[in-house]
């Protein structure tokens, strides 16, 4: 896992540029990039893959969950491991 990666990938998504997110993200497969994953797929709107890469993370997908408040978190986990 690349901490700098996916901290820049929610950024990215933060900021409404989720397919450049998407990209970054997509390059790994620990379970912070497999959540944010499924967190970029909930902003498309595709919810059955969203909830693959909430499974993939260990995580319950919640479609009613804000997405920014979800990546706030991963942020503040990343940054305090």
């Amino acid at each position: 896992m690349n901490r700098t990666d996916l901290l820049t990938a929610i950024e990215l998504a933060l900021n409404d540029q989720w397919d450049r997110a998407h990209r970054t993200v997509q390059n790994y497969q620990d379970p912070y990039a497999c959540w944010i994953h499924g967190v970029l797929h909930k902003i498309e709107g595709d919810e059955a893959n969203s909830r693959y890469w909430y499974a993939r993370a260990g995580k319950q997908f919640i479609s009613s969950a804000n997405h920014k408040d979800e990546l706030q978190e991963i942020r503040r986990l990343l940054m305090n491991p």
